[in-house]
């Protein structure tokens, strides 16, 4: 069982272990506390800066190539350039629809220079989701890759905004001709000035430099959260300087798509200090993980939970510890595989983190503490909540109600002239995710969505979306606990948990979709369960168990649960195998036809 709450002893040794580093920790947050929002700084002043400071250090890594500081300003540039003479103003909207690759990183840098905002494009979208991101904010400029031309292509007459003296090609490998209606940009660039251009010095921190769509992930319209200059440079220095002490000879692997915020506001940021290098990869490959992270020489690697997990999936094998990784940064490690990864290669420092997309705050674990995202130094609470329906309760007296040191509640930012929300695009939105007379009347404050376990000293550990949490017989069940529990077991893969409704009962039942690494056949179902009962408690053990042999996700790794809560385990719907826990049993067996009419007729208690 992981660490509830942490004793002085705890934090005490922790201090210890830092004490050496505390004076550099003061000075790097005196910094932080110096970026005013009116400030002439931004991420186009950074990059002439380490351009200037580091010309020939290499600022980005792929495959084989790198592309140093001084290549970098100089590329990016002219790409500046060349917006500014097709009339991009400071404040208008360029849609960028790249995956990976250098040409991503110098278009996201030269729309910054002009104080103008890209729109980070996810590539994984298609067909309605992709015409719902492109026409959520009107754009300028429409730039899109070679790699991902034909998706565009097939909503480009629904882009309300899309011209032929607007669209912009970036070719790639050069397979495909460049689209009519389309302007070739690499080529068109060739010409322009590498000189800053003039607009760089009307950028302020306060300026947008980017909206990221939130992921979407229990089906929910992705919105777009604002990035701003700011919170760019704040990400320096707290990924950069106080998380890890980046030096030159670093460099930073980020296998994640830079279209979200774990590439684009921690591993970028983390990276561009000091005049250390950023790995990237087009799509992330556990295959080939380890054979990049030694290629790059890569010393830090930044990640989401389900990253590693896939990485633990693999078998052992003698150079699980022959790499130079020392540190990783990233949120969604689960608790129990936390000890394992660790053990298993060699890695000393895992800097968990909490934030999202339009999170106004975010917990750091400065102390390289185990089970804990670590600590906030903005204004927050944890308070009391229906988890069925995300609600938080009031008291009597009409306010709501903190928890108990160990206990779950929801997470929430108070919203204050210095801890501003700046939230999404979409005012509405914003509004929505805004609560008021919390404490007192007039107060205003952040509503995450996120249930977190108030750990004492100023720690926490995050427990779940409330969006997936449920609730059984008058119990809360976590799904990530279940799901670390059943992605424990040999023969599974990856499962998602969540709830479904049977006949007759209160609240909802645990069901899970396994991806598993055998057949389903060829799952020890009576083991399964003795696994299951040893772990969890008993209203928190899934009664229906989904084998498939694909799961969809969103692009930050994330299962899609909406249409698997929505089938449920309907055999109308469903044409995977589905087996059942029937109440006084202690093996799943097959979910037959009449089995389920029994279910639907309540001739069983649940």
């Amino acid at each position: 069982m992981a660490v509830q709450v942490f004793t002085f002893i705890d934090i005490f040794k922790a201090l210890l272990l830092i004490a050496p580093r505390i004076p550099y920790l003061i000075k790097s947050y005196i910094k932080l506390l110096a970026l005013n929002e009116g400030n002439h700084k931004s991420w186009g002043t950074l990059l002439e800066k380490n351009a200037e400071k580091y010309p020939k250090r290499p600022a980005l890594k792929w495959d084989e190539a790198t592309m140093t500081y001084s290549e970098l300003n100089e590329r990016t540039n002219r790409f500046a350039h060349y917006f500014i003479s097709k009339g991009l103003k400071k404040g208008e909207v360029v849609s960028v629809y790249l995956q990976n690759r250098p040409e991503l990183f110098i278009i996201y840098s030269a729309i910054a220079k002009i104080g103008a905002v890209a729109s980070t494009i996810n590539t994984n979208q298609r067909g309605h989701s992709l015409l719902h991101s492109m026409n959520h904010i009107p754009s300028k400029m429409y730039i899109i890759g070679e790699e991902v031309i034909e998706s565009f292509q097939e909503i480009r007459a629904a882009v309300r905004t899309a011209r032929e003296n607007n669209l912009f090609f970036v070719a790639d490998k050069r397979q495909s001709a460049v689209p009519k209606g389309f302007i070739d940009v690499k080529t068109e660039v060739m010409d322009m000035p590498a000189s800053s251009p003039s607009t760089l010095k009307e950028v302020r921190l306060k300026d947008s430099f980017a909206y990221v769509f939130t992921s979407g992930t229990t089906g929910g319209v992705p919105k777009a959260a604002i990035i701003t200059h700011k919170r760019l440079l704040s990400s320096v220095i707290w990924y950069g300087k106080i998380l890890q002490r980046t030096k030159p000879t670093d460099t930073v692997y980020c296998p994640l798509p830079f279209f979200h915020t774990n590439g684009l506001c921690v591993g970028w940021p983390a990276a561009a200090v000091n005049g250390a290098a950023l790995a990237i990869r087009r799509k992330f490959s556990v295959a080939h993980f380890w054979d990049d992270v030694r290629k790059f020489n890569a010393t830090s690697l930044i990640y989401v939970g389900e990253l590693l997990r896939y990485l633990l999936n693999l078998p052992e094998n003698p150079h699980d510890r022959k790499h130079p990784l020392n540190r990783i940064i990233g949120n969604g490690l689960s608790l129990e595989a936390w000890k394992d990864f660790k053990r298993r290669f060699g890695i000393k420092k895992i800097y968990e983190f909490y934030g999202a997309a339009e999170s106004m705050g975010a917990f750091r674990n400065i102390l390289n503490l185990d089970y804990t995202v670590g600590f906030c130094l903005q204004p927050h609470a944890f308070i009391r909540c229906d988890v069925n329906d995300g609600l938080p309760e009031r008291g009597k007296d009409g306010f709501m109600q903190g928890v108990n040191v160990g206990e779950s509640g929801l997470l929430i930012f108070k919203i204050t002239k210095r801890h501003k929300f700046i939230g999404y695009v979409d005012s509405k939105a914003t509004e929505e995710k805004t609560l008021r007379d919390v404490f007192k009347r007039g107060d205003a404050w952040f509503n995450t969505g996120d249930l977190m376990r108030n750990m004492r000293w100023g720690q926490a550990q995050f427990v779940d979306r409330l969006g997936d949490s449920f609730r059984w017989k008058g119990e809360n069940v976590s799904t990530t606990e279940v799901e670390n529990v059943i992605n424990g077991f040999p023969a599974i893969t990856l499962a998602a948990v969540y709830g479904v409704k049977i006949p007759a009962t209160e609240g909802r039942a645990s069901m899970a979709t396994i991806l598993a690494s055998k057949r389903f056949s060829g799952v020890d179902f009576r083991a399964l369960h003795y696994h299951l009962r040893e772990a969890l408690p008993s209203y928190a053990i899934p009664f229906f168990l989904r084998f498939t042999e694909c799961l969809d996700f969103t692009s930050t790794e994330k299962v899609k649960k909406r249409h698997l809560r929505d089938e449920g385990f309907d055999l109308h719907k469903v044409k995977d195998p589905i087996y059942v826990l029937l109440p006084g049993k202690a093996e799943y067996e097959p979910l037959s036809e009449e089995i389920f009419a029994n279910i639907q007729n309540c001739k069983y208690k649940f």
